[in-house]
């Protein structure tokens, strides 16, 4: 007996469990008029079963059922994830303090009292369905404000480190005059990088990561456009990198600026954990059809394989040493995957032959 609501000003899901399935019939008929969208159940396993498919806003439980009671019923559901916070509203025919009393140290946020007024019934709903849902929003916004955080601190880093790197290179007694003008173009346009991930960030909302699968990007031009950026910081650092793409590698269905910052993560990571001296590879393949992928490759020391599954969690780093000295907030790698995941893409390490550690982005490709 589920009712869909017909009330637009009006939402959330009960759960109203009761042994008696006159008691249950009642209520949910009164609930559902009021556009709730009530889930039955006439014992506590029925109610365990049924909270399996859909975690209700707001609970309504008769104390007192034969087998399973309402206490014991509750003290289950409070052990199933996700539930512990759904408000609980007893419904029994008797007034003992005591009981009452045991109710709410179990965990009961209201009770009603049977037989009951349906304006009374109504009222209680109401006001616990609204806290709940009020709680829900509030939650849900810290939630989208830290994201946003992860996001513009994780963003900026990549385009702050390239500047702190070409100011370094310009003061150092050693510079090469012919590669001033580079160390400054660098600057300049690492700087306007940053400023155009706080204008997407701050002022769209995350739009721009949440629509990328409605724009394209030219895989060889941003793997240029990489190669461009970090060549100087990878020769510093006595590395050298090399594009693999063939000439019909196409556009991919994700903005540019996303799939740069994704590369430069990918990139990030080989300058901190690949040896000195060695290489970093950039590859365009064709994936199945309609599919295009990009790998970077190095000849570090790979990723064991029990720490694999760690990889992509955010806030781990999957060794003790912290080569960005105090930069590295191990968020990279998870936010990457989320980002292409959001374009309708994977990404994924398997470890390279020959040694190594190996990155694999797979995107669909842009139509039209």
């Amino acid at each position: 007996m589920t009712h869909p609501s017909s009330n637009p000003g009006t939402s959330g899901t009960i759960l109203v469990v009761d042994d008696q399935a006159a008691n249950v019939r009642v209520v949910g008929t009164l609930l559902g008029r009021k556009g709730y969208t009530v889930i039955p159940a006439h014992s506590g396993p029925e109610a365990l079963v049924a909270v399996a498919d859909h975690a209700p806003d707001l609970i309504l439980l008769d104390m007192m059922m034969p087998g399973m009671d309402g206490f014991e019923l509750l003290e289950a559901l409070r052990e199933i994830p996700g539930l512990h916070k759904v408000p609980v509203v007893f419904l029994t025919a008797a007034q003992d303090r005591d009981l009452l009393l045991r109710a709410f140290e179990a965990g009961a946020v209201d009770y009603v009292t049977k037989p009951f007024m349906p304006e009374e019934l109504l009222a209680r709903v109401d006001a616990h369905i609204g806290l709940k849902l009020t709680r829900d929003r509030l939650e849900r916004v810290a939630r989208e404000r830290q994201e946003l955080v992860n996001l513009v601190a994780h963003d900026l880093k990549n385009p702050l480190s390239s500047v702190l790197f070409a100011t370094e290179m310009l003061q150092h007694p050693d510079c090469k005059p012919e590669r001033a003008p580079r160390y400054v173009q660098i600057i300049h346009e690492s700087a306007n990088d940053a400023i155009g991930y706080i204008r997407t960030y701050l002022e769209s909302q995350l739009q721009a990561s949440h629509q990328a699968a409605a724009q394209s990007a030219d895989l060889r031009g941003t793997l240029d456009w990489v190669v461009q950026r970090y060549e100087l910081q990878l020769e510093a650092r006595g590395m050298h990198i090399v594009v693999l793409a063939p000439e019909n590698a196409g556009h991919v269905a994700i903005s540019s600026m996303v799939l740069r910052q994704v590369v430069e993560n990918l990139v990030s990571n080989a300058m901190k954990y690949a040896p000195a001296g060695g290489e970093l590879e950039l590859a365009v393949q064709a994936a199945s059809p309609g599919y295009w992928r990009v790998l970077a490759r190095d000849r570090g020391p790979g990723i064991h394989a029990s720490l694999q599954r760690e990889l992509f969690k955010p806030f781990r780093r999957l060794t003790d040493v912290d080569p960005a000295a105090g930069l590295s907030s191990g968020l990279g790698l998870s936010l990457a995957k989320q980002i292409i995941a959001n374009s309708g893409g994977n990404l994924w390490y398997e470890d390279r032959e020959g040694g190594g550690a190996c990155f694999v982005i797979e995107l669909p490709e842009a139509r039209g």
